[in-house]
């Protein structure tokens, strides 16, 4: 299969734990949602804080704004630079 398909192909041992796993009730190859995964900060709130930011001072980094509003720099950066 390697030969066929390349790189995106399943090792042997992960076709050994999915089909395990299936035989054992597993019905979906997704992962499931764990305990402890981070919530998501941005929300229409943060994203209304960050835009008064930038209006008040366009300098202003992402290192800053994560800083001022208690948000991750991912978190600030994403609302920075994915707003559409």
């Amino acid at each position: 299969m390697k030969v066929q398909y390349g790189d995106a192909c399943l090792s042997l041992q992960q076709v050994y734990e999915w089909t395990s796993k299936f035989m054992n009730g597993i019905s979906s190859a997704t992962d499931s949602p764990r305990p402890g995964q981070a919530h998501p900060v941005v929300t229409p709130e943060a994203i209304a804080a960050v835009e008064a930011t930038v209006k008040g001072n366009r300098r202003v980094t992402v290192n800053e704004i994560a800083a001022n509003l208690h948000l991750s720099h991912g978190s600030a950066h994403r609302i920075v630079h994915d707003r559409k």
